[in-house]
């Protein structure tokens, strides 16, 4: 491909940071960003649903070009859903991006493939990006049937999605045997999965899809090992965990191109 795609990194708090917390969270990361850093690279923070408010105010008040983005949603406009919110409640606070299958979510909340797939259309027609997550786990890695886990995770994940949908996507990889677990796929082997995805994507959705998608990385991403992993030719940006609680640690790694 002739030109690069612009890296996206992604901050995913979880269940962390109270909105006062996460406040001071977006304001310091705020300092340490460059206007060179935004022009390189575009940044998202994903907080919990009760400091999406109170990160907004920031952010526009202060003209901080960062996206806001959500962890989660239903596919639903809305209904009798406990506990759960809309795309369309999400739009309204000018979220851009929202996280749909991480891995927390498919293991620990029974979500599956044609959940995902639900999620990412209902996105789409609230006007915001999905970040679609496929990842496989430790014994499907040992077992040798990774690639065919991940390739039907995006597969099903990107079912009655058109072309010129799926070209404006994110798919983060995140092999769930790193997550939280301080291992990390050798920069090869995300490379290799990235590779996979992207070649399911040409497959099901053509060449253009293809070389437009961007495909994070996701697992223990640190600022000592983004730039190798960001140097690879089909990882287009970081979903990045627990390094993003801190502004120090995450504004290196969005600054991972000093590093490479």
């Amino acid at each position: 491909m002739s030109e690069r795609r612009k890296p996206l990194i992604s901050g995913n708090w979880k269940m962390n940071h109270n909105h006062f917390e996460a406040i001071q969270t977006v304001q310091k990361l705020s300092y340490q960003l460059t206007r060179d850093d935004y022009d390189a690279v575009d940044v998202s923070v994903h907080p919990p649903f009760t400091n999406l408010r109170s990160v907004q105010t920031v952010l526009e008040a202060d003209d901080i070009p960062v996206a806001l983005g959500a962890q989660h949603c239903h596919w639903e406009d809305k209904g009798a859903f406990t506990g759960e919110v809309s795309p369309p409640m999400l739009a309204k606070l000018n979220v851009r991006y929202v996280i749909a299958g991480h891995s927390e979510r498919r293991d620990l909340f029974d979500e599956t493939d044609e959940m995902v797939n639900r999620k990412v259309r209902a996105i789409l027609a609230a006007g915001m990006t999905p970040i679609m997550c496929v990842g496989e786990h430790l014994e499907e890695r040992e077992d040798g049937t990774a690639e065919q886990r991940v390739s039907s995770q995006v597969e099903a994940g990107l079912a009655d999605v058109s072309p010129e949908q799926v070209a404006g996507m994110v798919i983060a990889y995140e092999p769930i045997w790193a997550i939280g677990t301080g291992r990390t796929a050798t920069p090869e082997d995300a490379q290799a999965m990235s590779a996979t995805i992207r070649e399911v994507v040409r497959r099901s959705k053509g060449a253009d899809s293809a070389g437009s998608v961007r495909i994070q990385y996701g697992g223990s991403v640190k600022p000592t090992n983004a730039g190798e992993l960001m140097g690879q030719p089909d990882i287009d940006g970081a979903l990045v965990g627990g390094a993003s609680l801190d502004p120090d640690n995450f504004s290196r790694i969005v600054q991972f191109r000093h590093t490479t």
